[in-house]
């Protein structure tokens, strides 16, 4: 249920969403603490907020930040086309667990993960795990943002195995440095800024 419920939150604040937050706190309710108690903070932020602010705070902290973007591919592969081969990779597994996305659908788009997970908690969880990089920069980004939203990633990362040091380094390295940039066709032109580079 947890998975299915943060896939939820961390999409855009619509109508549905916004009408359906009585329910998912009764949903909530019944979830372990770790996980039950960030929920209930952030849906405690969403009934105190305008509508259209809760609307104008989501998109400008997941459409137009750098780093708490939600397609966690483009994090650790930018526009490359090696992100090409994990988005077919990620859907071709969405599609043998019983997931079939739309075209307009992004495989590496944090909330159908969720939804898998939801479906296939064991495979689901596998792929976060494989994720977990770009799971944690975005966690992070979002810590020092102080937004509410990072309430929901840490629900997340509590119900996933503690991260290896490896994944933290990686992750670090990708705050420092931002997700690779295409260079094939680009030579004669010299060496673009990384994407997300960090201010």
């Amino acid at each position: 249920m947890s998975w299915r419920l943060l896939s939820l939150l961390l999409q855009y604040p619509d109508d549905d969403l916004i009408a359906a937050i009585a329910e998912i706190e009764a949903a909530a309710a019944s979830l372990p603490p770790a996980q039950r108690i960030p929920i209930e903070r952030f849906l405690a932020y969403a009934r105190a907020t305008p509508e259209a602010e809760l609307r104008q705070t989501y998109v400008a902290t997941f459409d137009f930040g750098r780093r708490t973007g939600l397609h966690l591919t483009w994090h650790t592969h930018g526009d490359r086309r090696q992100r090409g081969i994990e988005l077919v990779r990620l859907k071709r597994r969405y599609a043998e667990g019983g997931l079939q996305l739309s075209d307009a659908e992004l495989p590496d788009y944090l909330p159908v993960l969720l939804e898998f997970t939801a479906l296939q908690p064991e495979a689901g969880v596998e792929m976060l795990v494989e994720l977990r990089p770009s799971l944690e920069l975005v966690r992070d980004a979002l810590h020092r943002l102080e937004s509410p939203y990072a309430l929901l990633l840490d629900a997340v990362a509590v119900a996933l195995p503690r991260p290896t040091a490896r994944q933290l380094e990686r992750a670090r390295q990708l705050a420092l440095e931002g997700p690779p940039a295409e260079l094939v066709g680009l030579e004669p032109f010299g060496h673009p800024e990384p994407i997300g580079a960090v201010s």
